[in-house]
């Protein structure tokens, strides 16, 4: 029989270690004045440019009226760029700034602060992050 304990339980330790990463990269994000959502929209147009907001938002596994404002702020900071997209008028095309592009260098040294400040070996990250990807899709439908 499953264990009761709030220890136990697979969704509060994926909870308690989400807002525990969440916070280790907020004073590193802050630096870039980006908050861990931005961060996220950065890293999938750093990844793939000229994204529309729903190809974005299902990249990032929510809703587009999530998206929308994450983005506005990312354009308002100088980021990014919206343009209608030529294919659907209803959808905007996000493509990088100089700015936004200069980023990404600028965010290289985030990756080895988590990986020191998590000291975990790659065998072991990597069956982590299978694990957490085997998970996430069982869970999505």
């Amino acid at each position: 029989m499953p264990s009761s304990s709030l220890d136990d339980k697979l969704c509060f330790q994926l909870y308690a270690t989400s807002l525990k990463m969440t916070q280790l990269y907020k004073p590193m994000l802050a630096a870039l004045h980006l908050t861990y959502p931005q961060y996220l929209v950065m890293l999938v147009l750093w990844d793939q440019e000229g994204l529309g907001i729903k190809d974005l938002a299902g990249r990032l596994q929510q809703d587009s009226g999530s998206i929308t404002p994450l983005v506005k702020r990312l354009e308002a900071e100088g980021y990014l760029l919206r343009a209608r997209d030529p294919r659907d008028e209803r959808n905007r095309v996000l493509t990088l700034t100089q700015a936004g592009r200069d980023l990404r260098q600028a965010s290289t040294a985030i990756d080895q602060a988590i990986a020191d400040n998590c000291s975990v070996i790659t065998p072991q990250f990597e069956v982590m992050m299978e694990g957490l990807r085997k998970l996430n899709a069982r869970l999505g439908g």
